[in-house]
Parts: C-alpha cells; sequence; structure tokens
C-alpha cells in the first residue's frame, strides 16, 4: 500500500469525484448518441464495449472502451495532480471502478469494469499498464472470448507489479481482481456450459 500523505477530507472528496466520474455510462451514452438503441436491451445488457460491440457498430464498441478506460485513468491523473500523492491516486481508480461497477444512475447496476481497469493501471503505472493491456489482447485474439481475456489480466495484474515495479499498487490490484471475477460470474457459468459468446458474436 502506498504512504498516506494526503488528509482524511481530501481523500474522501477525491473518492466522491472518482466515483462520480466512474459512474459515468458512456457505453449507454455514445449508443443513444449514435441512434443504436437502448444498449440494455441489446445482447447482454452490460453497458461495456464488449456488448456494445454487438450492436454490429465497431465505431462506437471502440469509442466506449476508450472512453470507459479514460475514465479510469482521468480519474487516477487528476487526483494525483490535484493532491500529488499516489495515496489520493490509488484512492480516486478505486471510487472510479466502483462507479462504473455500481453507477447511481442505474441503479448499481453498471458494467464489468474491464476498461476501467486498464486504464486505471496504465495511469497508475504505464509499464504495468501496457503489459496488462498486452496479456488482454493477446488472450483475446487466441481465444475470442472478452470474458476469458479480461479473467487472465486481472489475474496477471499482481504478478506484472510484482515484476515491473514495487508492491505499492498490490492491495488495489488484488481489491479490483476480485470485484472483477465477482462481475464476471454469469459468464464464468457459461464458459463451463460452452454457452459463453466469443467477440463479436450476438447474444442468443
Amino acid at each position: 500500500m502506498p504512504d498516506f500523505v494526503t488528509s482524511q477530507g481530501m481523500l474522501l472528496v477525491t473518492a466522491v469525484l472518482g466515483y462520480l466520474l466512474g459512474s459515468i455510462p458512456f457505453g449507454i451514452l455514445v449508443t443513444r448518441t449514435m441512434g443504436l438503441g437502448d444498449l440494455r436491451s441489446i445482447g447482454s445488457g452490460n453497458i461495456g464495449a464488449t456488448n456494445v460491440l454487438r450492436t454490429g457498430n465497431k465505431g462506437a464498441a471502440l469509442a466506449t472502451l476508450l472512453l470507459d478506460g479514460g475514465k479510469g485513468a482521468v480519474a487516477v491523473l487528476m487526483a494525483r495532480w490535484l493532491f500529488g500523492g499516489e495515496d489520493a491516486a490509488q484512492v480516486a481508480g478505486l471510487a472510479a471502478f466502483l462507479g462504473h461497477l455500481f453507477p447511481v444512475w442505474l441503479g448499481f447496476r453498471g458494467g464489468k469494469g474491464v476498461a476501467t481497469f486498464l486504464g486505471i493501471f496504465l495511469a497508475l503505472d504505464w509499464r504495468v499498464g501496457i503489459a496488462l493491456c498486452l496479456t488482454w489482447l493477446v488472450t483475446a485474439i487466441v481465444t475470442r472470448y472478452s470474458s476469458i481475456a479480461a479473467l487472465i489480466a486481472a489475474a496477471s495484474a499482481g504478478l506484472w507489479i510484482l515484476w515491473l515495479t514495487d508492491a505499492t499498487l498490490l492491495v488495489l490490484a488484488l481489491v479490483l481482481t476480485l470485484l472483477v471475477y465477482v462481475r464476471h460470474s454469469a459468464n464464468l457459468t457459461r464458459l463451463k456450459a460452452g454457452t459463453e459468446p466469443r467477440i463479436g458474436q450476438k447474444k442468443t
């Protein structure tokens, strides 16, 4: 864990702002703006880029991916810029992640957090972030399952942190990884049953 140098009051402000930023449902906003319908009634109903791809619009999916990743990165970078401490940066990242998973605007039913997870680590330590992105990409290309790529990338976070940097990010990585696995519980069930849709495949 990082050294706590930011006051509790400022950490609370950081957490609230990070949560609000993370809770912006870009998938829904992008699909609505592009006239693609209500994302929650498409495919799995998830608000992330993988489900946006099921609309058949790759541009919308890419925009959602970048925006969902970007809000995690912006939360971290803004907290670091405003308060200067890695404690604030990590709190902002965690709060943004929780905002994406449990957005107040959608009755606390949000996405699975993969893009936001990657964006957070790109901002916290670019070496770890790039390693996670490549892990996700290679796994996705090989398996054609977004869920497997997400689970393997998340599980690898601790190993990449220990190899590429010090252990100050390890606790955050473990918490975020656990949340990723919790949010992918239905995917794990479908993978075991052989009914998990592959990337680009419409869920039936």
